[in-house]
């Protein structure tokens, strides 16, 4: 090898060494900005609830309602799981389930528990592993989450008999969490699925913030965030699919989307009502925006969540 190759081969290499450090950098970056537990600056999840605001009555009813702690363990990892419990005002074995989303908490989630609690149900609210009170450094995006709701399913069985009647229901990320959940075998006590703006899959999610926020392209950084979230926390983004744990559920799912989205884009709850297997139903709220559903059109969710759980409640 003569003296000219040998240092264009050197260079090579060093250029190749400072693009993969380069790389590998960046998607530590945005593993914290995604994953990594923390303040997310890009997302409101204050609390604080303002007069004009149209779901004024359920929020402020969650902040002063008289809440039972209850405990639970991850069901992968030693994180301990805090949840936020409201019985309904009349004795009833019926519960609903609320998963929160991303760079939320069960505080986030009081204009749906004073939904539920209002049609007569006992409301459990969980943080999830990374949120609110519950232990946890990184945010699992539905995946891990599912097996933890499972846990919290069993819980409230255990707790309130084997009567229970039990429905599962979330926004965003929780909206995804319920449909993962859906994908495993629940209880029969589990009777149907409400789910609000979740994402086909975490990857799919990512690259679609990635290109949205950021216009940064697919390649190769959202396949190095997920590698990297899977030598951490042992999944990979593709793993984390909605839309494969859907096309095996086989219990009722009413789909909310609203048409304005563009977080979690309405194209996306398309593929997800095709791959349902179970009686399903699907409510697009004409301009609503993420996670708005409720606010822009309070009269025609609550009316179309309640004939949708008086079909599959006793």
């Amino acid at each position: 090898m003569n003296k000219r190759l040998k240092h264009w081969l050197i260079g090579i290499l060093i250029v190749v060494g400072v693009v993969c450090i380069g790389i590998g950098s960046a998607g530590y970056y945005f593993y914290n900005m995604a994953v990594a537990r923390g303040k997310k600056s890009f997302i409101n999840s204050s609390t604080v609830v303002k007069k004009n605001d149209p779901l004024y009555h359920e929020k402020t009813w969650y902040q002063s309602a008289k809440k039972y702690v209850w405990h639970e363990q991850s069901a992968t990892g030693h994180f301990k799981l805090v949840a936020n419990y409201v019985p309904a005002s009349k004795q009833t074995n019926k519960t609903i389930v609320i998963a929160h989303g991303f760079a939320g908490s069960s505080a986030t989630m009081g204009a749906y528990a004073g939904l539920f609690h209002e049609l007569g149900y006992n409301v459990l609210l969980p943080d999830d592993r990374g949120a609110g009170k519950s232990q946890g450094n990184y945010i699992g995006y539905g995946w891990p989450d599912r097996l933890d709701y499972l846990k919290w399913i069993h819980q409230v069985i255990q707790r309130n008999g084997k009567q229970s009647q039990i429905v599962m229901f979330g926004t965003s990320m929780g909206g995804a969490t319920t449909m993962m959940v859906s994908g495993e075998k629940t209880p029969t006590q589990v009777k149907a699925f409400i789910e609000d703006c979740g994402y086909t899959s975490l990857y799919d999610e990512i690259k679609y913030q990635a290109k949205s926020m950021y216009n940064i392209p697919e390649y190769p950084l959202v396949p190095v965030v997920s590698g990297i979230n899977h030598l951490k926390n042992g999944y990979s983004f593709k793993q984390a699919s909605s839309l494969n744990q859907v096309a095996k559920n086989r219990k009722p799912m009413l789909f909310i989307h609203g048409t304005n989205d563009t977080f979690v884009p309405t194209k996306m709850v398309y593929p997800l009502y095709q791959a349902d297997k179970g009686p399903k139903q699907l409510l697009l709220v004409k301009g609503a925006a993420h996670a708005k559903s409720f606010a822009h059109s309070p009269k025609l969710y609550r009316q179309t969540v309640k004939a949708f759980l008086a079909k599959y409640f006793n």
